[in-house]
């Protein structure tokens, strides 16, 4: 069974947006691919043929993926949301209490996670163990690679994402 896929309204939005693309031009691009490797000739032993064969069936899977999350999507309205707690849809302001560094996370979804642009998941170490804290907490994380972080909880936006 599906469990349930956390986004905020860009998150949707993106999806959708990959979604029609994949769907729309991919297709196409794939579909003409597949088009001509097959006049190269016996397609029994033609690479281009197989490549673009595989290549469809990697777009198929992902447009599958991508059309399952948007069935199952629970879209967080930030509207619902307060800075009393950390929550997804919320920015997080922390500060490591071993190294003074400040840094600020955006709690999201799974499927929206991007951790070059401060994009935490639900179910990552440091989300999780944010996830229902409040502002002047401190946190203690356990991260994959070394010793646990201790992390501050300065401030709580809402509204972003």
């Amino acid at each position: 069974m599906q469990k349930d896929v956390i986004l905020t309204p860009d998150g949707l939005s993106r999806l959708k947006d990959e979604l029609e693309h994949l769907s729309t031009a991919r297709r196409r691009e794939v579909a003409e691919r597949i088009k001509e490797a097959r006049e190269f000739g016996d397609i029994a032993e033609n690479s281009e043929y197989d490549d673009a064969k595989n290549e469809q069936a990697m777009l198929e899977a992902r447009i599958a993926a991508l059309e399952e999350q948007l069935r199952s999507a629970q879209v967080i309205d930030s509207s619902d949301l307060s800075n009393d707690m950390v929550r997804v849809g919320c920015v997080v302001h922390v500060k490591d209490e071993k190294t003074a560094k400040s840094e600020k996370y955006t709690i999201v979804g799974s499927a929206e996670a991007n951790p070059a642009e401060r994009k935490l998941s639900n179910e990552s170490p440091v989300g999780k163990a944010l996830l229902g804290h409040k502002r002047n907490d401190v946190v203690k994380v356990q991260v994959p690679r070394g010793p646990a972080r201790k992390l501050k909880i300065t401030k709580i936006d809402v509204g972003v994402g």
